[in-house]
């Protein structure tokens, strides 16, 4: 028996509400752990990958990218969606840098997993620190537009801190690396 039984819900019924290229909406019933039923309503993502690219000279390549829901630019690591659940976490890392970025990377190390929300999506982030960089071209989807910059580790922890930063995916990779390296 596992420590926290006494907390598990269990579903009983699941309907999709919707099937989007990116979300899927369910509405589940579930079982609470006093026996009482109750309705979750969440989103089902295939999840995704973020990364860190750190120069040798310290600094970190960072997008910044317009996000329609928020109406504004805002400063992200490097990240995408995998293609499919089954996708190997470190081949899309590899593969969405090399298409965001134009970057290659000798070494990476995995940050651990981050849960963006898990009060209603279970989207797992797989974060990474890239070392020895090599530069190319970008090869961004025709619907994707961003810029890139290198920005020092340490201006951009202090953006963290500061709360000029405000996307949590990069303020958790950002506040990892500065304690990686």
């Amino acid at each position: 028996m596992n420590q926290f039984d006494n907390l598990k819900e269990v579903q009983i019924a699941s309907e999709e509400i919707y099937d989007g290229v990116i979300l899927h909406v369910c509405k589940d019933t579930v079982t609470l752990p006093n026996g009482k039923t109750a309705r979750r309503e969440l989103i089902r993502h295939v999840g995704a990958v973020g990364i860190v690219p750190l120069t040798d000279d310290g600094k970190v390549i960072v997008e910044r990218q317009y996000r329609y829901p928020l109406d504004m630019v805002i400063t992200e690591i490097p990240a995408g969606k995998l293609d499919s659940k089954n996708e190997d976490r470190l081949e899309a890392a590899k593969r969405e840098l090399r298409e965001e970025t134009g970057i290659t990377a000798d070494e990476w190390i995995e940050m651990g997993v981050y849960y963006p929300a898990a009060a209603y999506t279970d989207e797992k982030i797989t974060l990474y620190l890239a070392k020895g960089l090599h530069f190319g071209e970008q090869q961004l989807d025709e619907d994707e537009f961003l810029n890139i910059e290198a920005v020092p580790l340490e201006t951009l922890v202090e953006e963290v801190l500061s709360g000029k930063i405000t996307d949590g995916k990069t303020q958790v990779a950002i506040l990892k690396a500065d304690k990686i390296i």
